[in-house]
């Protein structure tokens, strides 16, 4: 099967690229490296798209203002969603996030206004909501600089994004099912405490000071908000288990 990966040179989007390589699949990479402008949906995107059976859709956009992630995601999805129905393409999957309608920061919306763009779309679909990556708590710590690391008070139930892949791939393979069961880690974390340990692990030393968001989406973040509402898959590696792969040494908390 040609299947479509929007995104397919970032963190969750190499992995889906080569999770279809090893089933047997042919990925295609969408990605402005690779000459496809998602934004534009011109040149390039037709050309991509052909003979395609399905599109995974794990783009994304380093932002937290929703005036800059709204349009994004819906231009994104619409243009993805119109060059797939132009192609032919029988399955649209989309990778989104566990509590964006109860956190609700801009970022989220973006996010929301994606889902909304794909249901209404003519091609069938599947969502997957996942909560934060293993992966999320580098990015937080190395966009801070220092010596500070001023962290947000949250409560997360991380999981590998290797394993997000897997699964995206899994239902990518599948029929199409609207909204998947959500998908998140073996065990619930506090971010903070997952910084503390990611630096022990680096054997650096920064102070590290939680803080608690304002609002309705801090209270959000730092009670249940982002975490899975019901049963669903549950990825296997924790996330000392992933410090040790990916970062050599850990202690345990």
């Amino acid at each position: 099967m040609r299947v479509v990966v929007a995104g397919g040179t970032g963190m969750v989007g190499r992995y889906v690229v080569e999770e279809l390589a090893a089933a047997g699949q042919e990925p295609v990479v969408l990605a402005r490296s690779r000459g496809v402008d998602l934004l534009s949906g011109g040149a390039g995107l037709d050309e991509a798209m052909e003979g395609a059976e399905a599109v995974v859709d794990v783009s994304n956009v380093e932002t937290m203002s929703a005036k800059k992630a709204v349009p994004f995601f819906d231009t994104v999805g619409r243009n993805l969603l119109d060059a797939g129905a132009r192609a032919g393409v029988r399955h649209h999957v989309v990778l989104s996030i566990v509590g964006i309608e109860r956190v609700g920061h801009g970022y989220y919306q973006g996010k929301m206004r994606q889902e909304d763009v794909v249901k209404e779309g003519p091609t069938p679909w599947t969502v997957l909501r996942a909560t934060q990556f293993h992966e999320f708590v580098e990015q937080i710590l190395d966009r801070m600089p220092r010596p500070l690391a001023v962290v947000p008070r949250m409560r997360t139930q991380p999981v590998a994004a290797r394993e997000v892949a897997q699964h995206l791939v899994k239902l990518t393979l599948a029929p199409a099912q609207g909204m998947a069961p959500e998908l998140a880690g073996p065990r619930v974390e506090q971010l903070v405490d997952m910084v503390r340990r990611l630096l022990r692990a680096r054997q650096q030393r920064r102070l590290v000071l939680p803080v608690r968001l304002p609002g309705p989406a801090g209270a959000a973040m730092a009670g249940d908000g982002q975490l899975p509402l019901g049963p669903g898959p549950r990825g296997s590696q924790t996330f000392d288990e992933w410090l040790a792969e990916h970062v050599g040494r850990t202690t345990t908390p």
